[in-house]
């Protein structure tokens, strides 16, 4: 066996998402609850009736490939090789990690709280790994200098997640600013910034920051999972410059060869309909709504989230996040995600997903007051 496999620990939050019971209020899993839109999918069984599902480029068709290039149109990297169609977002990052980043020197830094997978997906490769914790003094938001200073000599690129999970921050222009202002005074190779993008269509600021407009080295992961209702179908891309692509593309055909057909043209048919990507955004504003106001009228410590499609609770003083969650589960019935799962800077809270009926989400969320309530006395 391969021992950085063995060492890897596996998924604590499918652990626990897998401890549901039929009648649990499910605050779980990101995954959106939402149907997908079936003219998207009838386009694509059309093209394949008429066509069948051969193999396509390995980048991906040139027209998907020009489509997200085109509607993103951030500066230098607006047109089709710009772009690698990948599995997934999970296997974009993947590919943009492997191509990046050189075991025999390089270090990845991970702006935490963070999704799992970016140390896991680095140490797989053997690629050095440190992390930067926002503080939780002002709810984990991003922190431009706290991340600066996280900067070691052999830091080659940071991984930042905005709108993030867990934590809903999102960073601002004025801190994506302050970053990239640091990374070119510094001399020497380039700092990359690999930017997540996955929760771009569930927004709810006006002044993200988006990295790519503002500096050439930063490398776009996202898919078609979360804005769409589409997890299943395992759609994502790499928007990156031409000269990193390129490498990217071969990293990418030697781990799948080339991204499911019918997935592509479910793809290009949302990207050429239009405001296609963003059809359920309006959906999440409203649902937002509701979930901010039953998190204010619960009386929780929470992290008013800015994007993505999670709201984070504190526990009480002393009580670990995963002996939270499972209490929680076996007290009031209502599946949560431990802090834990996703950085030491987490530990004490609960990542909420709130995608269910508004109703099943203030019932949860009550659940958990009276939990947190009965636990704290």
């Amino acid at each position: 066996m391969n021992p950085r496999v063995l060492e890897i620990p596996g998924s604590l939050i499918r652990e626990v998402a897998a401890k549901k019971k039929p009648s649990s209020i499910d605050l779980g899993l990101g995954e959106p609850s939402l149907m997908p839109n079936p003219a998207h999918l009838d386009a694509a069984m059309a093209y394949v009736r008429e066509h069948g599902i051969k193999y396509t480029p390995n980048a991906g068709t040139h027209e998907l490939r020009e489509a997200i290039a085109r509607h993103y149109a951030y500066p230098d990297r607006h047109r089709a090789d710009n772009v690698c169609v990948t599995t997934g977002s999970q296997e974009a990052m993947y590919v943009a990690l492997k191509t990046l980043l050189d075991p025999a020197r390089d270090e990845l830094l991970v702006v935490d709280p963070a999704f799992p997978s970016y140390v896991k997906m680095a140490k797989l490769e053997g690629v050095a790994v440190r992390t930067v914790a926002m503080s939780a003094g002002d709810g984990f938001a991003f922190d431009a200098a706290r991340i600066a200073d996280a900067i070691g000599e052999r830091t080659r690129a940071i991984v930042i997640c905005s709108p993030n999970n867990p934590t809903g921050r999102t960073i601002d222009r004025a801190q994506a600013q302050a970053l990239v202002n640091v990374l070119e005074a510094r001399a020497g190779d380039p700092v990359w910034i690999v930017h997540d993008e996955i929760y771009r269509e569930q927004t709810f600021i006006d002044d993200a920051g988006y990295f790519a407009q503002i500096y050439p080295y930063t490398i776009v992961t996202n898919s078609v999972s979360k804005s769409n209702a589409l997890t299943g179908l395992r759609l994502g891309w790499i928007l990156a410059p031409h000269d990193f692509v390129t490498n990217a593309i071969k990293a990418h055909a030697w781990l799948t060869s080339c991204t499911d057909t019918f997935a592509q043209h479910v793809g290009l048919h949302i990207f050429e309909t239009p405001g296609g990507i963003a059809e359920h955004a309006n959906w999440y504003r409203e649902q937002w709504h509701g979930v901010v106001h039953a998190l204010e009228a619960s009386g929780l410590h929470f992290i008013k989230p800015e994007g993505s499609f999670y709201a984070c609770v504190q526990l009480p003083p002393g009580m670990g996040s995963l002996d939270g969650a499972l209490r929680l589960l076996e007290e009031r019935d209502v599946l949560a995600i431990p802090g834990a799962a996703f950085g030491a800077a987490f530990e004490g809270w609960l990542r909420l997903s709130w995608v269910a009926p508004i109703a099943r989400v203030r019932e949860g969320v009550q659940r958990i007051a009276a939990f947190v309530g009965a636990t704290s006395s």
